[in-house]
């Protein structure tokens, strides 16, 4: 099996109609023989041609598939909806809405719609399994995205904190975060890098006291110009995706406002924890929702 992304070809070929993409939402979240939620019988659905349902073959009990799904409030086509994502999963540097509505033929206005949605659903997907574990090694660092620097007052303003922690060879995990102060970097280590693992950060005085919370803690000195220190510490693997999330922003999105960075990181986070899989994102993105929805119909 071919580990690259579909192509567009393979895509339409594989959703060529609106009735498919619904008829796969439906098979995914249930499919033939799933119990009705009224009757609690095993039923055979049929499609309702007036609306994006299907009706128990018992007691006429209708399943909608896009409910609980970025789908759900929209009159957009799905197929159209599909190919956005196909296009989140084939880019390296994410979708800019201009782009999406230049090629779906939308507004500006549902584009950007799409895009927001789609972000965060790449965000739900990734989930945050904890990182680390006893002598596996967890890379923590801190970027400053956006804002800019003041002449008169030679500082960053507008600037927004970005949390990264990188398990070498596994995941990455990132949190916007308010300040770089201990009392709001310590409580999110703890919370998500397991106990006893190997800790690698800079020399930030907030995290002086990782030792303590249970962790084995390594620094590398950037103020002495060390890139790994002479115990082998480092961090360049979290700033390596710092520059592909910095890339990815400044040459798509050109900006993007604090009160959204966290989910165009999240978007970022989820691209990279399936570096080495990409061909399976497509699939991931198109059949995993949330709880099954409950409607009476």
């Amino acid at each position: 099996m071919s580990n690259k992304p579909q192509t567009i070809a393979q895509f339409f070929k594989r959703f060529p109609t609106e009735e498919t993409c619904l008829n796969h939402l439906f098979d995914v979240r249930f499919g033939q023989g799933f119990e009705c939620p009224r009757c609690e019988r095993a039923s055979k659905w049929f499609r309702i041609k007036a609306e994006r349902a299907y009706s128990c073959q018992w007691c006429g009990h209708h399943l909608h598939p896009t409910v609980g799904t970025p789908f759900e409030k929209t009159r957009t086509p799905l197929q159209s909806w599909f190919y956005a994502i196909f296009l989140f999963t084939t880019t390296r540097n994410g979708v800019a809405a201009k782009e999406l509505q230049r090629q779906l033929g939308v507004t500006y206005k549902t584009a950007w719609r799409m895009a927001d949605l789609i972000r965060k659903h790449m965000g739900d997907v990734d989930g945050e399994a904890p990182l680390g574990g006893f002598t596996k090694h967890v890379e923590v660092d801190e970027t400053i995205i956006g804002g800019k620097t003041t002449a008169e007052e030679g500082r960053m303003s507008n600037k927004s904190v970005v949390m990264g922690m990188m398990e070498r060879g596994g995941n990455v995990m990132t949190k916007v975060v308010p300040n770089q102060k201990r009392s709001t970097l310590l409580p999110i280590i703890k919370a998500n890098v397991k106990q006893h693992s190997i800790v690698h950060t800079d020399e930030l005085s907030s995290y002086q006291t990782v030792n303590a919370e249970g962790y084995f803690h390594m620094t590398v000195n950037h103020g002495a110009g060390e890139y790994v220190s002479p115990q082998g510490s480092s961090v360049n693997g979290i700033e390596s995706f710092w520059g592909q999330l910095k890339r990815s922003i400044a040459g798509t999105y050109i900006h993007v406002s604090a009160k959204h960075l966290e989910k165009y990181a999240k978007e970022a986070e989820y691209r990279f924890n399936r570096r080495s899989r990409p061909s399976v994102m497509l699939d991931e993105l198109l059949s995993t929702f949330g709880p099954l929805p409950e409607r009476r119909g």
